[in-house]
């Protein structure tokens, strides 16, 4: 039985978006757009210390670049601070040099703005290529979170991996470099649908909180994932799809304050890890 979750956080803005980016627009709206999200990430951290919870934050180091005390401020309450590229684009529209840099350049700017190691990735939509994991310890990351042992989802993803607890890379892949963790990413047991992300908007914290007692129950510490940008009012664009709005805003500020207040403690993915062997103890654990 595990008692613990990690809330972790895909630290990206409205405008990083794949259903931003990829509306209909002629460049009015980009003003609109721009910065939607901060507003979300503060309340994250007020909420987080409410409930003395510690997270992970995967940050689009652009964000870092251009609200780099948004960025430091939550590296300073001591939540973990992990990489979701630079740009957000999805990894494999890039060619191999470019999916490089987005990992490597990410990793060191952040650990310049906050002065913190950096040791955990998360891919941009959980979209990964054949050489994932490779290029993921080469950029010097010790473990991944790009990992989603889902179905499959049309249109979205799932359906590559089927194993729910963290292991080393080669669990997941035999041919991943040995020294490189995974921490997947919760999903219902059985019915093996995502307990978080578009799905805890869609079916309620309820769902979400009844997956976290059955992982626990199997000793699975759940790993849940929200973004910044769902806990404040979107604006309204043209070509940005109407699942994107569904109970934004201030249900889901209720909905995370309602998982936040279960008996689970919160802690970072490079805590759960550490305790399963998997990566180094962070320092000052």
């Amino acid at each position: 039985m595990s008692d613990r979750a990690v809330l972790s956080v895909d630290f990206e803005l409205f405008e990083h978006t794949p259903a931003y980016r990829g509306a209909d627009d002629d460049g009015t709206s980009e003003a609109e757009a721009s910065g939607v999200g901060l507003d979300g990430a503060r309340f994250l951290r007020e909420t987080l210390a409410e409930h003395d919870a510690t997270a992970t934050a995967f940050v689009v180091s652009e964000v870092a670049a251009e609200h780099p005390d948004a960025v430091r401020a939550f590296a300073a309450a001591g939540h973990e601070i992990g990489s979701h590229t630079h740009t957000h684009r999805l990894l494999t529209d890039l060619d191999p040099d470019e999916r490089r840099r987005e990992l490597r350049e990410s990793r060191e700017l952040l650990i310049d703005v906050t002065e913190e190691p950096v040791d955990g990735f998360r891919a941009p939509a959980f979209d990964v290529g054949p050489d994932h994991f490779s290029m993921v310890a080469e950029a010097g990351y010790a473990y991944d979170a790009s990992v989603v042992p889902c179905r499959r989802i049309p249109g979205w993803y799932g359906g590559d991996h089927d194993r729910q607890r963290p292991g080393p890379a080669t669990a997941f892949d035999p041919e991943a470099p040995s020294d490189l963790a995974v921490a997947p990413t919760a999903v219902m047991p059985g019915l093996r649908l995502p307990l978080t992300g578009t799905w805890l908007r869609l079916f309620g914290p309820r769902y979400t909180i009844l997956g976290m007692r059955l992982l626990a129950r199997r000793g699975i510490t759940p790993v849940l994932y929200v973004h910044p940008w769902e806990f404040v009012d979107l604006p309204e664009l043209e070509g940005v799809p109407r699942r994107v709005y569904v109970r934004t805003g201030d249900w889901m500020r209720r909905a995370v304050e309602r998982i936040l207040a279960t008996s689970f403690t919160f802690t970072s993915v490079r805590q759960v890890l550490a305790d399963a062997g998997l990566v180094d103890t962070p320092e000052g654990a």
